[in-house]
């Protein structure tokens, strides 16, 4: 089944509908993509507070889960209390500093990546999914670029930000093109 299918199947007004969600989408993101070209440093910024506040919810809702979760055993409560702390006290710091929030989520991000990199290393001996031979260079890029991530957080968040930024404009324009067909127009 296409997307021509389905659009072929669907009521005028959801048509309408599903043309100008995508009108709209890609206009805004193209904006943005143009705005984190244009300011980085800005963009870098929003992303930072953001950050910080995703890690500020997630401190308390592990803090919730400590005190309202009667079913949880002892240990996993006092485990989620005391990440919830952790958590959010690094979220307050984060919103209070951002521009080193930024420098922790490199860190985050390249630890991740080191991890992930190893995991596809050794998931390549027995997946069959994928050549052996291409989850080996896979996971050994992802070990570098996890690396390079954390020695050179500013200049690999900047070209994060910039690769982003390029993508979303692309994408959005390229979903401009490729928009369902128009409801016919009522016969008279």
């Amino acid at each position: 089944m296409t997307f021509g299918d389905v659009t072929d199947r669907l009521p005028d007004d959801a048509l309408t509908a599903v043309r100008n969600t995508i009108v709209v989408t890609s206009v805004v993101g193209i904006v943005m993509g143009i705005i984190a070209l244009v300011w980085p440093g800005v963009t870098m910024l929003v992303i930072a507070v953001l950050f910080a506040i995703s890690l500020f919810f997630i401190g308390a809702f592990r803090l919730y889960l400590a005190f309202a979760g009667k079913e949880l055993p002892g240990g996993w409560r006092v485990v989620h209390g005391v990440l919830g702390a952790v958590i959010l006290i690094a979220g307050i710091i984060a919103l209070v500093r951002p521009g080193q929030s930024l420098a922790m989520l490199a860190v985050f991000i390249g630890v991740g990546w080191i991890f992930s990199g190893f995991g596809d290393i050794f998931a390549a001996t027995d997946t069959p999914y994928a050549p052996k031979w291409l989850m080996v260079v896979s996971g050994i890029v992802s070990v570098i670029a996890g690396i390079v991530m954390i020695a050179f957080s500013w200049v690999a968040l900047a070209t994060l930000v910039w690769v982003s930024a390029i993508m979303l404009i692309v994408i959005s324009i390229v979903n401009l093109f490729t928009l369902p067909k128009k409801p016919a127009a009522p016969a008279v």
